[in-house]
């Protein structure tokens, strides 16, 4: 039996994935609207192939509940995939994570031995220096607790594929029966488990995350580079660079070509977080400084393109509001640093749509005074200029509704 801490993509995720398994789960988390609207059979974010799995699997292996005691007695393994946020100093948030680990140890009245098992992204050395040691101080040193980590490598639009064809398992745990119950928890999936150390499985989640936004970084800056030289086909020399032998048919090429920046919850969240682990234990490293000082910088050099020589009375027409397309995800957006750059710059006549995320990014950027549209035709026939800021495949027709002046921002036409 699985308790899962928080109901968000990884959380679901993991909680669908291990009632597709054949476990028995029980889903908690803190959002009423979010808990009600699973209880209904409904996704509470866009997310491919999952509704069917919700539906197959709700009140049958997996369960919404507000008994957390009846829930973690019924469990051998608990799961944390609440949110850890990145502070101004780019360093980890844990209230919530602690919060939650507070709520499974007061509701624990037995002496079964538990897995505590972080699925958030927290930086190297949390679980040793600081996950552990609360523990151990809420529980007196108990034997009945094991501590790990166990990172997740899923990317939004791709959740379900990436949980049950994953390349890896990690498992951070010094404890041998926590390794133990977790291998034994995933090896009906035939995947190969790599067991390390609790820093090594932290430090895995974000080399991983640390390299994309490198790559990402990367092409944007050389796609300015490629701007002030003139006369280079960005698009072209990018796709001739993805035809090397070399990257052996992966699927990186996304990474490796220029856009508006990285956005969504992992990249800005881990780049700053291993950013402040790393200088917080003593060194400060140059290139995630500008990886992530470039990312910051993209927004404003793409809204400077776009306004250049425009009438400050026209109207932006901005295609794309979630940070990926596949995704209704809004959080880092780069859509809505470029609105905020353009609105800065005296240009207040912007109108924008996205395929699935209008409601969402209204919902969580209500200072931007954007009007948000219902369709591509209706920011085209409202604009003067359009810029595309999300790669949503439907914005490839845009040059066939006219010669008015489009910005491809992600480099896709």
């Amino acid at each position: 039996m699985i308790t899962v801490f928080g109901l968000g993509f990884v959380g679901l995720t993991t909680a669908l994935g291990f009632s597709h398994l054949g476990y028995k789960v029980y889903g908690v988390d803190v959002d009423a609207e979010r808990k009600k609207i699973l209880r209904a059979g409904k996704l509470p974010f866009l997310e491919p192939q999952m509704d069917e799995v919700l539906k197959a699997h709700l009140n049958k292996n997996f369960f919404v509940t507000e008994d957390i005691k009846a829930a973690v007695a019924d469990s051998e393994i608990i799961y944390y995939c609440v949110g850890t946020p990145y502070g101004k100093d780019g360093s980890a948030d844990l209230k919530y994570l602690f919060a939650a680990i507070d709520t499974t140890i007061d509701a624990v009245q037995d002496e079964n031995f538990r897995v505590l098992v972080t699925k958030s992204t927290i930086p190297p050395s949390t679980t040793s220096e600081k996950i552990i040691p609360y523990v151990n101080s809420k529980t007196g040193n108990s034997k009945n607790f094991a501590v790990a980590n166990n990172p997740e490598f899923l990317r939004e639009g791709h959740c379900w594929e990436d949980f049950i064809g994953a390349d890896r398992i990690v498992i951070g745990c010094d404890d041998e029966r926590g390794r133990e119950k977790l291998s034994k928890l995933y090896a009906p999936m035939n995947i190969p488990i790599k067991c390390v150390t609790p820093s090594t499985g932290e430090f895995i989640k974000y080399l991983s995350n640390t390299l994309l936004a490198t790559l990402i970084s990367y092409s944007n800056e050389m796609a300015q580079v490629a701007d002030i030289i003139g006369d280079i086909e960005v698009a072209q020399a990018f796709k001739i660079l993805h035809m090397d032998k070399r990257w052996n048919n992966c699927n990186m090429t996304s990474y490796v070509y220029p856009g508006c920046g990285y956005g969504g919850y992992c990249l800005p969240k881990d780049t700053n977080a291993m950013f402040a682990q790393s200088k917080a234990k003593g060194f400060e490293p140059q290139i995630l400084k500008n990886v992530i000082e470039t990312n910051n910088n993209r927004p404003a050099t793409i809204a400077r393109q776009i306004i250049k020589n425009l009438d400050k009375n026209s109207t932006v027409g901005i295609l794309g509001l979630s940070f990926k397309p596949l995704s209704d995800d809004v959080r880092d957006t780069p859509a809505a640093r470029i609105i905020q750059e353009i609105l800065a710059a005296g240009y207040k006549n912007i109108v924008a749509y996205d395929p699935a995320a209008n409601e969402e990014f209204a919902k969580r950027y209500p200072a931007l005074k954007i009007k948000i549209l219902n369709s591509v035709q209706e920011v085209y026939n409202a604009a003067d200029v359009i810029a595309i800021v999300t790669a949503w495949q439907e914005f490839k027709k845009v040059p066939e509704l006219g010669n008015k002046p489009v910005f491809d921002c992600r480099y896709m036409l």
